[in-house]
């Protein structure tokens, strides 16, 4: 090949990748953020920030804690869904538990699995709300109600005669009185710290909780991105009272306030219904201020 037809070559590669880096780097771009600006798509595009009194102070696409720095729930502000993105709802550390329904034994006091996290999230918007927080497989100290029972197995893995029978979720440096006192006529002991009881057979024990719990599923379990900054209808509901309370309103006004910030299911048939909490927090700031 002659060098004059190689450096044609070349050049013409070099304006190609010159007029593409003009055009998809630089052109497309700005035509982009311009579309953006748009009536209409400009909150959504800037991230649908949140303003008050000049300063950002959140994103509705966003969820928030609302506690202190101590962790503490503070009362006037309904709460958010838990979360694991980081402390909690930290947008560079979105993450899901990924823990699944077999996840009933704990390790350790605290390691917990999802059955005990459940349980004792229940038992903490309960306690807050004073309702009843009951659940399924929930001992009344908010853990996992699951035993290990241990002996001779017959062909369907029933153990019918148990040797031993221990409260897997229960330790003995936290209890010395398992939920229940014993199991097919065997006294039920609780659990060692560190202890391996995966040689009896697993058997949690649903109790006498209703089937649906007055604390809603979104209460006790995160999102998957941990970041969701709405509720359910049914969580708000049960916060309404105490946030009346502790601002000094009626639960009529609040219940209004919660209305306003109620969406339906997405074009009528997508989701579920939904509270933005956020949103809900900011107007409840500026319609009935907290007064300590």
């Amino acid at each position: 090949m002659r060098m004059s037809t190689w450096i044609r070559q070349h050049v013409a590669a070099l304006r190609a990748l010159l007029v593409l880096t003009a055009i998809t780097g630089i052109v497309y771009p700005l035509a982009v953020f311009a579309v953006a600006q748009l009536p209409g798509l400009k909150n959504n595009a800037d991230g649908s920030l949140i303003e008050r009194e000049g300063k950002t102070v959140g994103s509705s696409l966003i969820g928030q804690r609302f506690t202190d720095a101590d962790g503490n729930v503070l009362t006037r502000y309904f709460q958010s869904r838990p979360s694991m993105a980081g402390d909690g709802y930290d947008p560079l550390s979105t993450a899901a538990s990924n823990a699944g329904p077999e996840s009933i034994v704990d390790s350790a006091p605290d390691s917990t699995g999802l059955l005990t996290t459940v349980c004792a999230r229940s038992k903490a918007v309960a306690e807050l709300e004073g309702v009843d927080g009951n659940r399924p497989f929930c001992t009344p100290g908010g853990v996992g109600a699951v035993l290990s029972v241990i002996g001779p197995r017959a062909a369907d893995g029933e153990v019918d005669h148990p040797t031993k029978v221990v409260s897997v979720n229960e330790f003995c440096s936290v209890t010395t009185v398992p939920f229940v006192a014993e199991y097919k006529g065997v006294k039920v002991e609780c659990a060692a710290d560190g202890a391996d009881y995966s040689v009896g057979r697993i058997v949690p024990i649903r109790g006498d909780a209703p089937d649906r719990s007055a604390v809603p599923p979104d209460a006790v379990t995160a999102g998957g991105s941990g970041l969701d900054p709405h509720i359910s209808p049914e969580y708000a509901a049960i916060q309404i009272d105490r946030v009346a309370r502790v601002r000094g309103v009626s639960a009529e006004q609040v219940r209004a306030l919660v209305d306003e910030h109620t969406a339906g299911r997405t074009l009528g048939f997508l989701g579920e219904p939904r509270v933005n909490v956020v949103e809900l927090n900011l107007d409840l700031d500026g319609r009935y201020p907290f007064r300590s």
